[in-house]
């Protein structure tokens, strides 16, 4: 465990507290935003290598933020898990760094008065399970001391998450000899299936689009993100409109 601060402390003191997955990720996420100079934060879980769902989000702002980086599968968060290391982004707006999303950096830039961007891996040993997003509206990087104790904090958000529900037997081997999350039938109120009903808009719209045009959820999901992308929507927005069935999809959909 890395050194520990002021957000890591107060982190500490919730092992054992009997709380639900999603109230457990709001205390995570406020305690950061309490303790560190940011203006809010989101966590994301990842619950396959291949999904990723918000499951907290401070502000509306945060909660934009997450969104756009699930709609194009580009941002601080996403190289961070796939990574598997820190982002720190101080100033989005001019950094040579965020060249590599140029589309979500602009997006940001239009929706958004976010700034500065960090993002924190969640570990277990070398499984990325989370991440820790975070953002201020002044340009900047956060402290040493900060950045320590953010890092200490994602580990123990990573800690606490894992301790609610899972159980050694949700960590499988991946492809690449690496563990890897998943979901089982009848593991209903654990953190993968908050990390799921924590969008459920996505997740219903995804059964739809795969039984409207037979095919697998994967390349549903990537349907629905290029049709976001084209038109310039949130995900979200995207899939609410597939389960109101005021759009449909359709081969010709490219």
């Amino acid at each position: 465990m890395r050194e520990r601060g002021r957000v890591t402390d107060d982190l500490v003191g919730l092992v054992g507290v009997a709380v639900g997955d999603r109230e457990l990720a709001r205390r995570v996420c406020e305690a950061c935003v309490d303790g560190l100079d940011i203006d809010g934060a989101g966590m994301s879980l990842f619950t396959t290598r291949e999904s990723r769902q918000t499951l907290w989000a401070t502000d509306e702002v945060a909660m934009v933020l997450e969104d756009l980086q699930l709609t194009l599968n580009e941002g601080p968060c996403i190289e961070a898990a796939t990574r598997g290391l820190p982002v720190s982004v101080p100033d989005l707006h001019h950094s040579v760094e965020t060249t590599r999303w140029p589309v979500f950096a602009g997006e940001v830039a239009e929706r958004t008065d976010a700034v500065a961007l960090f993002a924190i891996p969640m570990r277990f040993g070398a499984t990325v399970v989370g991440v820790l997003d975070f953002y201020r509206t002044t340009a900047g990087a956060l402290g040493a001391v900060q950045w320590r104790d953010a890092l200490a904090a994602a580990e123990t958000a990573a800690l606490l998450l894992l301790g609610q529900r899972t159980r050694p037997s949700d960590l499988v081997p991946g492809s690449d000899g690496e563990e890897q999350a998943r979901t089982t039938d009848g593991h209903d109120d654990g953190w993968f299936s908050s990390a799921l009903s924590a969008r459920p808009e996505i997740h219903q719209a995804t059964g739809m689009v795969l039984a409207q045009l037979g095919i697998g959820p994967e390349e549903a999901l990537a349907r629905m993100r290029a049709h976001a992308f084209t038109e310039r929507r949130l995900l979200i927005d995207v899939a609410g409109d597939v389960v109101a069935r005021r759009l449909r999809f359709t081969e010709e959909m490219r």
